[in-house]
């Protein structure tokens, strides 16, 4: 009869062991970095998207500010007095806040800045002097009766203020189209064709634009 001899173990087993261990931990640690990074971007998309409702919402508010023929004036000759918090939304007689991008004596001089009010329209308000070096966020805190280039979103329901989770604001401004815009005589008179840009923003953080056109047939009294 052979005997058998009883080896020692030799550690192999836990050696193995511990670098499976450590297999799965490295495995473990690198899916978790990837459902973190995963998660934020869900959360920047819904942030992004709830943004763009917001100025989407803003800007129709301001579109809307331009139905129906009543006061022509207050839509073809920029007066800060429409841009303040008292012009709320109404059944009847809307006023739109029609700022000046810029003063037209320099040609050089305005077409730059409308260039760069196209570009960024929240960075030129707020850094504009003729604006107040404006924002939406200083809009919260205005007077009603204060100048607001940045005018806050209350819907378009009369009688109503519509509060969205995240603050949002609008403006209007004439889109300079020789040839086509009514020319100066016209303009005093309100008749002929206008181009309008829409501005609409959320949190001084994203904004979005539109363009509508308005004919005019003379200044309602």
């Amino acid at each position: 009869m052979k005997a058998i001899n009883n080896q020692k173990q030799s550690g192999a087993v836990l050696i193995i062991a511990l670098v499976m261990l450590l297999v799965i931990t490295v495995l473990t640690v690198s899916n978790m970095r990837e459902v973190t990074l995963e998660g934020r971007m869900t959360a920047n998309r819904m942030e992004n998207q709830q943004l763009l409702n917001a100025t989407e919402s803003a800007m129709r508010e301001a579109e809307k500010r331009y139905y129906g023929p009543g006061n022509i004036a207050a839509k073809v000759e920029p007066n800060p007095e429409n841009c303040s918090k008292q012009n709320i939304y109404k059944a009847v007689g809307n006023k739109p806040c029609l700022i000046e991008i810029y003063g037209s004596s320099n040609p050089t001089a305005y077409n730059e800045a409308v260039n760069k009010f196209l570009t960024d329209p929240i960075a030129f308000i707020k850094s504009s002097p003729e604006h107040n070096n404006w924002t939406g966020q200083l809009t919260n805190s205005a007077g009603n009766t204060a100048y607001t280039p940045w005018m806050p979103y209350r819907g378009t329901s009369p009688g109503d203020t519509t509060a969205l989770e995240i603050n949002a604001y609008w403006n209007t401004a004439l889109i300079p189209a020789e040839g086509v815009n009514a020319e100066y005589g016209d303009t005093l008179k309100g008749k002929g064709i206008y181009f309008y840009l829409v501005t609409g923003q959320a949190k001084d953080e994203m904004a979005v634009q539109s363009t509508i056109a308005n004919i005019y047939l003379g200044i309602d009294g």
